[in-house]
Formats: structure tokens, sequence, C-alpha cells
């Protein structure tokens, strides 16, 4: 049987529960507008071992923590956290309904934070997770390149992907190889000439397995192994913006939620924040948008209707 989510219609449903989704939480709370957050646990904040570029933790935190501080700041203003996926999202008389496993909810705006996902490189996920607890596979070149420095770095891709990654890369460390994960490589002459010219390795795959080894970790091919103290895969990844898509609003080519410079969609009432959104794919940057989407949303509903304080 399907149930409604309680009877009233909130302000604002956040679907997502990473740090986008929940500075926006916190924000609205404190608008005093009603917000429910649903997630699925999947935000890629949680598999951050450790993070020295976010401002304010010159020690670092986690991907956990950071999370768990802002769960807990939301619930302290009032908003309500659900560990739940929203399957489909509708919008019926100017307001949006949402459904779930077994129910649904219902509120007058929407912010979409849902993110995107890795696509990773072939490996047991167990081996895979370790790795990425152990720093010894790394996703964001922007988050942890510093933690490189000066140390043999493999990247895994090819193509454009392969190619703007091993040169990124290139300010952090000068014993660098670029592996194709499937066999020759993608690239153009000029960018095989670039990457000759700045020192980098250029190795055919493709990637049979890969190991770990105390600090170091072995990528494997049928004509060598290698190792690095840390990997980068390039091999690019997927929007997570489908409920978008559904309800029908703009999308870029590569499938990112379009927004104004307020986080507005093309959907009325409908708003996105955090790497769903085409920008830097940033903790800081994310936050950003997210406190620039909840304003949007306190202001747009204060135009429906004004927006005044009774006595408590």
């Amino acid at each position: 049987m399907t149930t409604a989510f309680g009877d009233e219609v909130k302000d604002c449903l956040v679907i997502g529960g990473g740090p986008a989704g929940l500075t926006a939480a916190i924000y609205l709370a404190r608008y005093h507008l009603s917000v429910t957050v649903f997630h699925d646990n999947s935000s890629r904040a949680s598999s951050i071992p450790m993070s020295h570029n976010h401002a304010g933790f010159p020690d670092g935190i986690s991907g956990t923590d950071l999370l768990a501080r802002m769960n807990a700041h939301a619930q302290l203003y009032g908003a309500a956290i659900r560990r739940r996926k929203i399957t489909t999202l509708h919008k019926v008389d100017n307001q949006f309904l949402a459904e779930f496993e077994n129910g649904t909810i219902r509120s007058r705006t929407v912010l979409l934070a849902t993110g995107v996902v890795n696509r990773r490189p072939a490996m047991p996920q167990a081996t895979h997770d370790e790795a990425v607890a152990r720093g010894l596979l790394r996703y964001c070149p922007v988050c942890d390149g510093f933690e490189v420095t000066d140390k043999p770095v493999g990247v895994i891709g090819t193509g454009a992907k392969g190619f703007k990654e091993a040169v990124f890369l290139r300010s952090y460390t000068k014993d660098l190889t670029l592996i194709a994960p499937e066999g020759v490589h993608d690239l153009s002459e000029t960018e095989t000439s670039s990457l000759t010219h700045l020192g980098i390795r250029v190795e055919v795959g493709p990637v049979t397995s890969t190991d770990l080894d105390n600090d170091m970790i072995r990528v494997t091919t049928p004509t060598e192994t290698y190792s690095f103290a840390s990997i980068y895969p390039a091999l690019g990844s997927d929007i997570c913006s489908h409920l978008a898509s559904r309800l029908g609003a703009s999308l870029s080519d590569e499938g990112c939620v379009r927004v104004d410079g307020h986080q507005r969609t093309s959907v009325s009432g409908f708003y996105a924040a955090g790497d769903v959104v085409a920008g830097l794919d940033q903790i800081s940057h994310a936050m950003g948008q997210a406190g620039v989407a909840a304003t949007t949303i306190r202001n747009d509903l204060g135009e429906q209707a004004a927006l005044v304080r009774c006595s408590p």
C-alpha cells in the first residue's frame, strides 16, 4: 500500500544528502520553511578518506565526519532527513509529488542535489574501497593533487579525459604515467607530442589487474607491472539527472541540469545545485550553489505569498 508521507505539503523537498543538499536544508530550515531531505546514502563525499582543502579544517576532515556534522546541523534547526530513494517526481497543480518505496511526499518546491557517480576502473569492490580509503586510488586531483606531490602517479585513461588529467597532475609530480585502460591509446598526434614534451610516459593497456601492496598500488598490463603511490582513473562520470529529465527540465549535452544564476531550472519551482549542475565539482562550490538556491527558493515562495512570522 502506498501512503502519503505526512499530511502537510512541504515548502521544499531536497533530493540528495550530500554537501549541496544538506547546506540547502540548513538555510531553508533557518528561513523557518518546512524542508525534508531524501537521500539514498550515495553521496560521493562519503567516500572521501580525508579532505585537506575544505576551508576551516586545516588538519583535514573525512567525508563521513563532514556529512555527519551537516546532518546534525540541519536537524538542529528542524530539517527532516529521510534515508529513502525518490524514484519518481511529478508536478501536479503547481505542486510536486515525489514517490519512493511504499510512499509519497508533496512539496511546493524541489531542490535536486543528486550529484554524479564516478566511473570506476575494473577491480573487485573490496579492493576498490580499500584503495580509496588508503589514498592509493583517487578521483579528484583538484581535491588532493597536493597529497601526491613528487610521488609516482598513474592515470588510467585515454582520449581527452586522460590527456587533460595527466597534464593537470604534471604540476604536482614529474613521475607520471598514462595507461590506456582497454588497449591502445586514443590520442591525437598533438596530445601525444604534448605528453612526450612534458615527460609523461604513455603506456598501452589493457589493465589486467590492480593490486595493493603496502603503501603502493600495482597496475598490471600484458607487458609490464607498474607501481604507484596513487592512481587516478580518468574515465568520466555519470550525472544523476534522470529525475530532472523525466520532469522535463532542460539538460546540457552532457546531462547536467541547466540553471540560471539563481539555480532555477527551466521548470518553475524546481531548482538544482551541486555536481548535478555544470561547474567545478568541489564541496565548497556545491555549498555555495546550495546557499543561493535555498535563498532563491525562500524569495520565490515569498513572491507567491508573504512569509509572515506568527507568534509561537
